[in-house]
């Protein structure tokens, strides 16, 4: 709570903490000065801003007040004085009937009544606090005594307990203490009032219920009720007031007319909102005839010596019937006692304003008005204030009175008002609306204009829809801006349903008009026309007519005098209204509408046009919408009518209302301007065309064209010239579609002027003849060339497919092609991971372009791209985390491309590289585990006593271990049997001399970390005589005897065509079934087709020296050949031979 002195403008809090109730006892003030208040609400978010500062209040005792008011006393004729003995020194006794009438945790507030001796004047008082319990008193106002019987105590500490007492004092001493209060506590005491009594509503107007209640029982310092109504069957209850009602009768308005409604009240104080009261019975909204309520507002406007102007605001409740008039009462006031009411006008006024006339200079007076209707004259207003009679000098005007809302919308309304009587010391020149929200403070008002406006009223704009305000206007001189007026009560912004707006309209005669419709009709309602919001009751300009729901308002000669503002308000409604401006513009507009109607015209549908037909003929044409069979029609050409001839031809269907003119072609002479003019009774109209200059030209230069286009089509001509597609299958085809053909026709291709051959590529179907060029490629680029000819003429069409031709047709196939790829997939390599999608059909010249992270890739020995078959792909060799990523193929196609992306990241990273380490150990393994490369023979048979030497290749990484086994038992090197394997390469088998126990099934078994692998033969031993010299036998890479020694010298060069599978064992090392197979069907091929000349067996030389034949057969290096194993029997003899 804030307060400030009368006459100063300093605020000063008077609590330190917030209080919870809505009020406060004041302390510190001055005795005798007036103090203003205001109030400030607080949350966790922050203060409020102020309310409405109260009305000035005098801190005085309410005893000296009502004394200092004074009461008439009644008039005796004589004067009595009587004495009363003088009460000096007496001691006051002790005030009587002390309570505690508020107890709130902040605040104790103690009254009392003061003792009842007589002749106790100056008695003050001195309050006295104890805390339950004890009987220790103290003095709670030490310094200075209090005068009223009434005090407040405040710092008690909340949850104890008091005792209190009061004792008088006067200039004898001090009185003996009053009787103690009962044990109080401090705490919040003041308590929810009960819910209210029974409702009762009682028809008022047709959008109006009175509301009376019983009121709330035993409730302490009750602040008001509020009244909430509700349409039956809607369960919605809306508030019907803002502010507390006092009393138990409240009307609520806004209701809707023919609707039930019931009611229900709660009541409020400072501790807060009670229960609701009983629903009230339902009650239709419908006008009850009745005397009006009394008006209210009463204001002066002017005040002279001898009289004095008051306004005053209709009555909220008018009885159901229109108000006939007016009574005003005035009465002196002398002293503050007001006299007898007197009569200023005997017969009723009209208007809400009024000179009370015959009062006296200086005297204060007061007025009451009361209203009449057909049921009586009502009860009267309150009286007004007091107001001094004396004549007004200030400069400046009056207020504005009368103020009235009119059209209101969800976001405008229409505010009228009366000038103010008092001018001031100039004339008025204008005025200033002020707007603000209902229920906001006194510093929220506004100005709505910020130039002052001419007019009695004002559009208001741009309201929030469903927010309630009030208005007030002030006027303006050349001394300043004068009183506002009283405000308007609160508007709600809100368009009602059904409301219709004045809508203009001009008939068939030209008869310009204004019309409203409100179907919402009571039997008292009337249409009130205005202009510029003044009622129109000059004829001469406007007529107006109502029929049922619906009126109009005619001008009867429209002219620039009727601009302005017309409005129309509908009585005994909720204020329907609605206004049209009539501006300069739509006067001129609406007079132009206006001459058309009174002078018709025959519409059109289409103006005149031109155009050309076959063999270039001109044909001028324009539609009307309907023509009668009299309508006439003249074809003027440059001011000049034309007739029916050889050169013009005119048709004219009236059931179509087509007008046309033709003309076989155009002539220099033709150029200028054509008009059809029309005519139908006594519509007319006409419509020109004007072919002049280029325009002209380019209208002839087209006929003549199609005129030889014609002749041209006479012949074998194309339809639609040449022009390619592309296939399903990427094939492009050349086609072109031709008419007029005959047998005889001959149809020629060329390409680059050189005639292409008639084959299987070219057709003819259906009128189309076609190209078909499978596999396109850049030696496809050229001019294409394709001629029609016969007895009748020739006809040519050409395509160009060079340069930007050839470009746009590529790139559409590559469109093909890229629609046909699959989406992009991951696979892993022995050697990394690998991106690929397949095509349908690749093309040397399709242009793609792999990108990483959005980014193109730039290729390097770790990163490649190829194309293999359809498929292309992306290989990533020895992959990292950092390859993880966004991976996209994008194919060119010179428009927007196609893009295929994959995610490499994540799980799918994870796998493929996890494949990927599988496969390279795989490979790794199978590339260097141990094999026997040169293969062995499957059976070896050899005379008894010879020699036997083999020698095969061993590879493998690490070095393999060699082992030999005989009938799958191994045997060591011994001098019989001698076992070698020499370079990590070479592994040799040699018998000395075999005999019978040789005899047997022979292995070699190599084995390192990687795997094993083995190679086998049959050694069979047959008896006989050995024959002179080293006998040798050639085997290839699987064991199989190619020359022996019967073989003759001229087949020994011949190429080896059989073979035999090695029987090899498994190797040790494991990979997935399908990749060592792909791996081994790989290198087995790389094998065989990397043979060299080398490979094949070479023919022995001769030799006709000795030859040692165990050194020959010690000495001689095994070869290095991998597909070739030497078998050797040796045998030592005279003259050796070798074969």
């Amino acid at each position: 709570m804030n307060r400030c002195e009368v006459g100063t403008t300093h605020w000063v809090q008077c609590n330190d903490t917030p209080v919870k109730f809505a009020r406060f006892p004041v302390t510190g003030l001055v005795e005798g000065r007036s103090y203003i208040f205001r109030v400030r609400a607080v949350n966790k978010s922050g203060i409020s801003r102020p309310s409405r500062v109260s009305e000035p209040v005098a801190a005085m005792d309410p005893a000296d007040r009502a004394r200092m008011r004074g009461t008439s006393a009644p008039w005796t004729g004589q004067i009595i004085v009587t004495e009363e003995e003088p009460a000096e020194g007496i001691v006051p006794g002790k005030p009587c009937e002390l309570q505690v009438t508020e107890a709130t945790k902040n605040y104790v507030v103690l009254s009392w009544k003061p003792p009842g001796e007589k002749g106790l004047e100056g008695v003050m008082y001195y309050v006295e606090k104890c805390v339950s319990g004890t009987d220790n008193w103290q003095r709670v106002n030490t310094e200075i005594p209090v005068k009223s019987p009434r005090f407040a105590l405040f710092d008690l500490a909340e949850g104890k307990s008091y005792l209190f007492r009061v004792r008088c004092c006067n200039s004898a001493g001090v009185g003996e203490p009053s009787e103690p209060t009962e044990t109080i506590t401090v705490g919040d005491k003041l308590d929810i009032p009960s819910a209210p009594g029974k409702v009762v509503p009682t028809r008022n107007t047709d959008t109006s219920v009175v509301v009376s209640w019983e009121a709330s029982k035993d409730v302490k310092d009750l602040v008001g009720y509020y009244i909430e109504g509700s349409i039956v069957g809607s369960d919605v209850w809306e508030p019907c007031n803002n502010k507390p009602v006092k009393g138990t009768r409240f009307i609520c308005h806004g209701l809707i007319t023919g609707e039930q409604y019931v009611f229900r009240v709660r009541a409020v104080n400072a501790a807060g909102l009670s229960q609701f009261s009983p629903i009230s019975e339902p009650v239709e909204v419908k006008a009850a005839i009745a005397s009006p309520a009394p008006p209210y507002g009463i204001t002066v406007l002017e005040c002279v010596q001898d009289s004095m102007v008051l306004s005053w605001k209709q009555p909220t409740f008018i009885g159901g019937a229109d108000i006939t008039g007016y009574f005003v009462d005035y009465r002196q006031v002398v002293d503050g006692v007001p006299g007898k009411w007197h009569e200023a006008n005997v017969k009723a006024v009209s208007d809400r304003a009024y000179r009370v006339s015959e009062l006296r200079e200086n005297r204060k007076y007061q007025f009451q008005v009361r209203a009449a209707n057909m049921a009586g004259v009502g009860i009267p207003s309150m009286p007004s204030d007091t107001f001094l009679c004396e004549e007004w000098t200030i400069a400046v005007p009056g207020p504005p009175h009368d103020l009235q809302v009119r059209e209101v919308r969800s976001d405008s309304l229409v505010l009228l008002w009366k000038p103010p009587v008092y001018q001031g010391r100039d004339p008025v020149n204008g005025f200033y609306v002020d707007i603000k929200e209902g229920d906001a403070p006194e510093e929220a008002w506004r100005g709505v204009n910020t130039k002052a406006a001419e007019k009695t009223y004002l559009k208001v704009k741009n309201l929030k829809e469903g927010e309630t305000y009030v208005l007030r206007v002030r006027a303006q001189n050349k001394a300043g801006v004068g009183k506002t007026s009283d405000f308007t009560e609160p508007v709600l912004a809100l368009t009602k349903p059904g409301t219709k707006e004045i809508v203009v309209q001009v008939d068939d005669d030209g008869v310009i008009s204004l019309n409203f419709e409100y179907s919402d009709l009571t039997p008292d309602s009337k249409f009130v026309w205005s202009k510029n919001y003044e009622e129109i009751t000059d004829t001469s300009r406007l007529t107006t007519e109502t029929k049922g729901s619906k009126s109009q308002m005619v001008f009867n000669s429209p002219g620039e005098d009727d601009v302005g503002v017309y409005s129309c308000l509908v009585t005994h409604t909720d204020g329907a209204s609605s206004s049209y401006t009539l501006s300069e513009e739509d006067l001129k507009r609406l007079l132009k509408v206006s001459h058309d109607h009174k002078f018709p015209i025959i519409p059109l549908k289409s103006d005149l046009a031109v155009e050309l037909q076959e063999k270039g003929k001109v044909r001028f044409w324009l539609q009307a919408e309907h023509m009668s069979a009299n309508g006439k029609v003249d074809y003027v050409f440059n001011d000049n009518i034309l007739s029916q001839g050889e050169k013009y031809k005119m048709n004219f269907d009236k059931n179509t209302g087509v007008i046309e003119m033709l003309m076989e072609s155009l002539t220099p002479a033709d150029e200028g301007t054509y008009t059809f003019q029309l005519k139908d009774g006594k519509a007319t109209n006409q419509s020109s065309l004007v072919l002049i200059g280029d325009v002209f030209k380019e209208l002839q230069k087209e006929s003549e064209f199609q005129r030889k286009e014609w002749f041209r089509k006479q012949g074998p001509h194309f339809i639609e010239g040449l022009s390619w597609e592309v296939t399903p299958d990427c094939c492009v085809i050349l086609k072109c579609k031709v008419g007029n053909m005959k047998k005889e026709t001959s149809a020629l291709w060329y390409k680059d002027g050189h005639q292409i051959k008639v084959d299987e590529h070219l057709g003819f179907a259906e009128g189309v003849l076609k190209l078909e060029i499978a596999q396109i490629s850049r030696k496809d680029a050229g001019v294409y060339e394709v001629v029609l000819k016969d007895e009748r003429g020739k006809d040519t069409s050409t395509l160009n497919l060079t340069d930007q031709g050839f470009k746009d047709l590529m790139n559409e196939v590559f469109s093909f092609i890229a629609n046909t790829s699959t989406p992009l997939k991951i696979t892993s390599t022995d050697e990394g991971i690998r991106l690929y999608t397949f095509v349908s059909i690749y093309n040397d010249l399709l242009q793609v372009t792999w990108h990483y992270k959005d980014s193109a890739i730039s290729f390097s020995d770790r990163i490649k791209s190829g194309v293999v078959g359809e498929q292309l792909w992306l290989q990533i060799t020895e992959p990292t985390e950092k390859d993880m990523g966004k991976y996209a193929i994008e194919f060119y196609d010179g428009k927007g491309g196609l893009r295929r992306t994959v995610e490499l990241s994540g799980q799918a990273f994870d796998d493929a590289f996890a494949e990927f380490q599988r496969l390279k150990a795989a490979a790794i393994a199978e590339r260097n585990r141990a094999r026997v490369a040169g293969g062995l023979p499957d059976v070896v048979t050899i005379q008894e006593g010879k020699a036997l030497n083999l020698t095969c290749n061993i590879s493998g990484n690490p070095v393999p271990e060699v082992t030999w086994l005989k009938n799958d038992r191994e045997i060591t090197s011994d001098e019989h049997c001698i076992l070698k394997f020499e370079s990590g390469k070479f592994a040799s088998f040699t018998i000395t001399g075999v005999n019978t126990s040789d005899s047997g099934k022979y292995s070699i078994l190599v084995k390192n970390k990687f795997g094993t692998e083995s190679g086998d033969f049959t050694l069979e031993i047959t008896e006989g005589t050995p024959d002179l010299g080293v006998t040798s036998y050639w085997t290839d890479a699987e064991g199989n005897v190619i020359f022996d020694p019967n073989t003759p010298k001229e087949k020994m060069k011949t190429s080896v065509t059989g073979r035999k599978t090695p029987k090899r064992k498994e190797a040790v090392a494991t990979v997935p079934a399908q990749k060592v197979e792909d791996k081994q069907e790989s290198n087995r091929r790389e094998l065989e087709t990397g043979k060299t000349a080398d490979d094949a067996p070479t023919e022995p030389k001769s030799s006709h020296q000795p030859v040692d034949a165990k050194k020959n057969l010690s000495e001689q290096p095994p070869t290095a050949d991998n597909s070739n194993v030497l078998v050797q029997l040796a045998e030592t003899v005279k003259e050796p031979e070798t074969v």
